[in-house]
């Protein structure tokens, strides 16, 4: 997906990226599962320079909190209060719910649950893989 296409996503005005971290991680297998606090640290860093060049709000919500401890000064690092399987979903679900406005928000996953979760409550979804590709481009 190209810078353009997903700006159909942007319709002019602030945007709140909420991305699912490991579902983003999990799109490309490139040995992510080796090194899982390493992963989280690598697409924090790919979203706190993506971030930086567009301007837009970024959380990321993770299951459980990175070890060590992520942090950036654009990206918001998240995690679910306790970590569970589908638990970040659960949190995504509660920031999208507790937003003043889910037209703005645009929640990042391919996790299909979720995205009818957070589509009910007005945000749009984008595809993980595609995302990934525009934040992190393979072969760099």
């Amino acid at each position: 997906m190209s810078s353009r296409e997903i700006d159909v996503w942007f319709y002019g005005g602030w945007v709140w990226w909420i991305v699912d971290g490991m579902n983003v991680i999990g799109s490309r297998p490139d040995g992510w599962w080796k090194d899982r606090n390493r992963a989280m640290a690598t697409l924090v860093e790919r979203l706190d320079q993506w971030a930086l060049a567009r301007g837009d709000a970024v959380t990321v919500v993770f299951e459980r909190p990175p070890t060590p401890a992520i942090s950036s000064s654009v990206v918001e690092v998240a995690h679910a209060p306790r970590a569970a399987a589908n638990s970040a979903d659960d949190e995504i679900v509660r920031l999208v719910h507790a937003a003043d406005s889910a037209p703005d928000i645009r929640v990042v996953t391919s996790d299909k649950l979720l995205a009818d979760r957070v589509r009910s409550r007005g945000a749009a979804v984008v595809p993980a893989e595609s995302f990934r590709d525009l934040v992190d481009p393979r072969g760099r």
